[in-house]
């Protein structure tokens, strides 16, 4: 088993599991975990392998899927993944058992443009970016959620990105729990007709106006609106 660094806040009588993407770890979460403990949540953020204060490791999406199973309480009463938090939420949702999903732009299909191996040296240089640059790419950020994402950035291992499964699709077929969608405007990893089929076969869904992927750090007060009756 491998032990990750699990982020903890609260100590409410529900439990909320808060799932980071690539390049990710639990500190930007910080400001949606607050608004869950208000709730009456105690709020846990693993780190995956490679990422934050977890160990290094050799990287795939199952053995990450594996971790966060032994790693977390089983049947939370809340889960939300984002990116590939959704795609490795979609992954374990059979076995974690949530009562409630929330899968916030989840990477379940590649991005529309170049392909992943062509954009790869860009999300790797994003490592080493520079406060002025994230700032000036995420206006819309707050200097916490900035300060989270660039430490975050720093605590990342890039190997993360040298993955074949990033190259393909992870789709679930039907939610297993009662879940909902809650997407960038636009999003870029699903597209609205990909968005319709999974309305289609069971999944709410809800577009946060003029947020880009990482919704939670781009419109805040619309990510914690997107999940009335949810959480």
């Amino acid at each position: 088993m491998t032990t990750l660094h699990v982020e903890e806040w609260g100590t409410g009588g529900r439990t909320a599991v808060l799932l980071h993407g690539l390049s990710g770890g639990a500190r930007s979460w910080a400001a949606i975990a607050e608004e869950l403990v208000r709730r009456g949540y105690r709020v846990l953020a693993p780190e995956l392998t490679g990422h934050g204060r977890s160990p290094r490791a050799s990287y795939s999406r199952e053995r990450w899927a594996d971790d966060l199973l032994e790693n977390l309480p089983a049947a939370p009463e809340l889960a939300i993944g984002h990116s590939l938090g959704g795609v490795l939420l979609a992954m374990i949702a059979d076995r974690l058992r949530p009562a409630r999903a929330v899968y916030e732009d989840p990477a379940w299909y590649p991005w529309a443009g170049p392909s992943y191996g062509e954009t790869q040296p860009g999300i790797r240089a994003m490592k080493a970016l520079a406060e002025t640059d994230l700032r000036a790419a995420n206006p819309r950020w707050s200097e916490a959620g900035l300060a989270a994402r660039l430490a975050e950035l720093r605590e990342w291992d890039p190997e993360t990105t040298r993955m074949a499964y990033l190259e393909t699709a992870y789709v679930p077929v039907f939610p297993v729990v009662p879940s909902l969608l809650v997407l960038a405007d636009p999003s870029p990893v699903l597209a609205p007709a990909i968005a319709e089929h999974f309305a289609d076969v069971g999944f709410e869904s809800r577009v946060v106006a003029g947020a880009g992927h990482f919704v939670h750090l781009d419109a805040h007060p619309g990510f914690v609106a997107a999940l009335d009756g949810w959480a």
